[in-house]
């Protein structure tokens, strides 16, 4: 094998590592995404749930 293959070989093998390590990047920035997503919309349902129960306590003050 010659230095011309071999500098084929690393240069292939850096592009392959490369690609692989790009496509761990985008899954866990995905990943992370979905979890931030979640986590919104559980805040934006507890604050709809508090929002609520102080609707229902001001009308039960109203009604007695």
């Amino acid at each position: 094998m010659g230095i011309e293959d071999q500098f084929k070989d690393k240069a292939q093998q850096l592009k392959d590592e490369a690609k692989r390590r790009a496509q761990q990047g985008q899954e866990r920035g995905k990943q992370q995404g979905q979890e931030r997503g979640k986590q919104s919309q559980e805040r934006g349902q507890q604050a709809r749930e508090r929002g609520q129960q102080s609707l229902d306590d001001v009308e039960d003050r109203y009604q007695s």
